[in-house]
């Protein structure tokens, strides 16, 4: 089988003959082998540059993960944090880089080891390797370690999140009785109090309106029957303007169940807010029946 160095086609023949494709022809015998031929240094080179470049890339993050530190320390719990910071910013791009890294670099290796007689700097290539597994391991031990710090983090996130959206409702609930002498009957009434931020429509969005429950000491009815009513009851009573509420009514306390960081209506981590304090809902022995028989159901 003879490939013709002109065009690349195979054919059976002598190429002084004249190639089949192209007509290319030879112009003597071909070159013997040389009796000595240099080994290459190619490979250990590429596998050196690789665990290099991996390992200036990660020097250079954690170097401007510690400079933004104001005043600048350099202590070794600040290497570690700048180094924890650095290793969270390049994960996406470290890990498959690293694991391409890893395979490339171990099948050039082993054929270097097969053939040590071809290849010079086995020991170059060798080093390149361990700085490429070192970088690899550290970037997944520090990312590791700071994993229950972040979700913690997260957890305070979510929980002040939460208590945000309480204090909004709780102002918005104080406003709308400092306007009106009395709560909403319904928790959509306070969309109509003024919000030039948006705080107020913003914490609704994240509240069922069921979970809302005002309730009055004295309602419209005769003196000698005044009990208390439940906002079952009062929903009942016709209301023709939120801005009026039923005559003779006046809310005086209120219950509204809110969301925990789960985002799951009537669960252990629920809010209750009640006339302004805000606890959470599994610790309140006295909420309404409603309340507590929906929280109950909710953790079955």
């Amino acid at each position: 089988m003879t490939i013709c160095p002109c065009c690349g086609f195979r054919f059976e023949g002598d190429l002084r003959q004249g190639c089949v494709e192209c007509g290319a022809r030879a112009v003597g015998e071909p070159l013997p082998k040389p009796e000595l031929e240099l080994p290459a240094y190619g490979r250990s080179l590429l596998l050196a540059g690789m665990g290099t470049a991996m390992v200036v890339a990660f020097l250079i993050q954690t170097i401007i993960a510690l400079a933004k530190n104001t005043p600048i320390q350099f202590g070794f719990w600040d290497f570690v944090a700048a180094g924890e910071t650095a290793a969270w910013r390049i994960k996406w791009i470290s890990i498959p880089v690293a694991l391409v890294v890893l395979w490339s670099g171990q099948r050039i290796y082993k054929s270097m080891r097969r053939a040590p007689e071809r290849f010079v700097g086995l020991r170059m290539a060798r080093r390149g390797m361990i700085a490429s597994f070192s970088i690899c391991l550290l970037i997944a031990t520090l990312i590791g370690v700071t994993v229950p710090a972040r979700l913690e983090q997260r957890r305070i996130s979510l929980e002040a999140a939460q208590n945000a959206t309480a204090q909004t409702l709780m102002r918005a609930q104080l406003e709308y009785q400092a306007l009106h002498s009395t709560f909403p009957l319904e928790l959509r009434d306070l969309a109509a109090l003024p919000d030039p931020d948006g705080s107020i429509a913003a914490a609704l969005r994240d509240v069922d309106p069921a979970a809302y429950q005002p309730r009055a000491d004295v309602a419209a009815v005769p003196a000698e029957k005044s009990q208390r009513l439940t906002g079952a009851a009062i929903r009942k009573a016709s209301v023709t303007n939120a801005e009026e509420p039923a005559a003779g009514l006046e809310f005086t306390n209120y219950y509204l169940l809110l969301p925990g960081p789960d985002k799951i209506l009537r669960t252990d981590d629920d809010l209750l807010m009640h006339d302004g304090v805000i606890q959470k809902a599994s610790e309140v022995k006295d909420a309404p029946v409603l309340v507590r028989t929906q929280a109950r159901t909710g953790r079955r």
